[in-house]
C-alpha cells in the first residue's frame, strides 16, 4: 500500500535542499566579493580588470576557472577551500585575473596546450610572489621562490614565452613537469578553449593592461613588486603582432571590378527584365572604390643570422594573411626583396599565381654581413623607373644588427624582429618596430 506522506516527505527534502543550497550560494557570493575587495585594497590598479571580469558561479565545478569575461566558481568548492585557507581564495582570483590581464588565454590552440597552461601558471605565479601582498600569501611560497630561481637561471626568464620556448626546446623530465604542474596550478584553462564567443577580446583585455602599465607607471599608484608585472605587461604589447592591423597601414583607394550592390536598387533592375525583356532599366555599376593595397615592399635580412626556414615561414605567413584578408587588388605590385650587406635578390609578385608559385620555388640567398642602407636606396632607384604607382610601406624582417638608414623615407617602414633582444639597437624614431616570437607566431598551423 502506498503511503500517504511519501510524496510530501519528498518535497519536504527537495524544498530544504534547495533552502541548503541557495544558502550556500548566498555564503560563496559573499566570500567572493570579499575576496575582490581585499585584493583592490592591496592592488588598486586592477580595479578596472575585476570591473570586466564577472563573477558566475557553477556548482559542480571543482577548480575556479575564466573564460576572458567571466570568473566561474563552484559555491561548495570556494567554502570548502575558504574555511581551510581563506587566503587560497583570493590568491586564485588573481592567479585568474592575472591570465587575463596578460592575455593568456586567447589564440593559442596552435602551441603544446599542456605547455602553455605549465608556462602561463608559472609566470602569473612569480609575479604574485614578486607583488608580496599579505592577502595572497601561502605557506608554500617559499618552495615555490625557491624553484623560481632555478628555473630563471634555466630558462632566462620568468616569462610565459621564455618559459614555453625552454620547456618546448629543452628536455626537460617529465617527473620535473609533473611537480611543476602540481606547484603552480591554481585555476582550471578548460575555459581558455572553449566555443563560445564572448563580448571580451583579446584586443579588449590589451587595453586594460594598457591603462594598467599607466597606472603602474605614476607615482601614486606605483607598488613595490610590481616590476615583474610591468614588464610582462611591456613584452605582451611588443610581442603581439596582428599582421592585419599592420598591413592596412599599406592601403590605397583604389576601383575594384565588382557590382557595387550599394550604389543602384534591385527593383528597377529586375522591372526592367520583366517587362521590357532583356533590357534592365539600370544597369549596376561594375566598379567600387575598396582600400587595398597595391604597391608595398618586403625586405629579407638574408645575413648569417637569419635562418633559411624563418624566413620561408615569415613569407608565408604574411602572404597567407594577405590572401586570408582580402586585401590585394587583382593586380598588384609586390617586391620581395633579399638583402645581407647588397642587394641578393628581387621578386615581383603581381598576381596570386606568382604567390603561389613564390610559396614553391622560393630560396633564401645572401648569409653575409648585413647592411639596411642598400634596400632603401634600391627602392629609390625602384621609384625613380617609375615601378611604383603609389607605394605606401616597407616590411623589414630582420635579426636588426645592421646599418640603419639617417633619413626617413617618403613611406612607412616597419621593421619586424624574431623575438625581443635586449642588446640590439634602438630602430628609428620614424619608424615602427614590431617583434615576433618563433614558436608563436612563425608556429606552421
Amino acid at each position: 500500500m502506498r503511503n500517504p506522506f511519501a510524496s510530501s516527505i519528498i518535497v519536504s527534502m527537495d524544498l530544504k535542499d534547495r533552502e541548503e543550497k541557495k544558502k550556500i550560494s548566498c555564503l560563496a557570493a559573499q566570500v567572493m566579493e570579499l575576496t575582490r575587495d581585499e585584493l583592490l585594497m592591496g592592488l588598486r590598479f586592477l580595479d578596472g580588470a575585476f570591473s570586466k571580469l564577472v563573477f558566475t558561479e557553477r556548482f559542480g565545478l571543482e577548480r575556479i576557472a575564466t573564460d576572458g569575461e567571466r570568473l566561474y566558481y563552484d559555491p561548495v568548492t570556494v567554502l570548502r577551500i575558504y574555511r581551510e585557507t581563506p587566503k587560497r581564495i583570493a590568491r586564485i582570483c588573481l592567479h585568474s585575473m592575472l591570465h587575463c590581464v596578460l592575455a593568456h588565454p586567447f589564440g593559442y590552440d596552435h602551441l603544446d596546450q599542456g605547455l602553455w597552461d605549465l608556462s602561463c601558471n608559472i609566470s602569473v605565479e612569480a609575479i604574485i610572489l614578486e607583488l608580496q601582498l599579505s592577502a595572497v600569501s601561502l605557506e608554500e611560497d617559499a618552495d615555490l621562490a625557491g624553484a623560481l630561481r632555478v628555473l630563471k637561471t634555466d630558462a632566462g626568464a620568468l616569462t610565459a614565452d621564455k618559459l614555453y620556448r625552454y620547456f618546448t626546446t629543452q628536455s626537460v623530465n617529465a617527473l620535473t613537469l609533473l611537480d611543476y604542474r602540481h606547484r603552480f596550478a591554481r585555476d582550471d584553462h578548460s575555459f581558455w578553449r572553449g566555443p563560445e564567443k564572448y563580448d571580451m577580446t583579446a584586443e579588449d583585455w590589451q587595453q586594460i593592461s594598457r591603462r594598467i602599465r599607466a597606472e603602474l607607471k605614476s607615482f601614486s599608484e606605483r607598488k613595490a613588486g610590481t616590476d615583474a608585472l610591468a614588464q610582462e605587461i611591456d613584452r605582451s604589447e611588443k610581442e603581439s603582432f596582428d599582421y592585419g592591423t599592420i598591413l592596412r597601414r599599406f592601403l590605397v583607394t583604389g576601383e575594384h571590378t565588382s557590382i557595387n550592390e550599394e550604389e543602384y536598387d534591385y527593383i528597377y533592375y529586375t522591372y526592367g527584365l520583366t517587362h521590357y525583356g532583356d533590357m534592365p532599366l539600370i544597369e549596376p555599376l561594375e566598379y567600387r572604390e575598396e582600400k587595398k593595397i597595391r604597391d608595398f615592399v618586403i625586405a629579407i635580412d638574408t645575413s648569417a643570422s637569419c635562418s633559411g626556414d624563418t624566413v620561408k615561414r615569415f613569407l608565408k605567413k604574411t602572404l597567407d594573411l594577405l590572401g586570408a584578408d582580402d586585401f590585394f587588388f587583382s593586380r598588384f605590385n609586390i617586391h620581395i626583396v633579399q638583402c645581407d650587406a647588397e642587394i641578393q635578390s628581387d621578386l615581383c609578385l603581381t598576381s596570386r599565381e606568382d604567390v603561389l608559385r613564390m610559396e614553391k620555388e622560393f630560396s633564401v640567398q645572401g648569409f653575409g654581413a648585413t647592411d639596411f642602407r642598400p634596400v632603401f636606396s634600391y627602392i629609390e632607384e625602384l621609384k625613380e623607373a617609375g615601378e611604383f604607382t603609389d607605394l605606401r610601406g616597407l616590411i623589414y624582417f630582420t635579426d636588426g644588427y645592421g646599418i640603419y638608414p639617417s633619413t626617413r623615407p617618403e613611406y612607412e617602414v616597419v621593421w619586424v624582429f624574431l623575438n625581443e633582444d635586449e642588446y640590439r639597437a634602438p630602430v628609428p624614431l620614424w619608424s615602427t618596430k614590431v617583434v615576433l616570437n618563433e614558436e608563436t607566431d612563425l608556429h606552421e598551423q
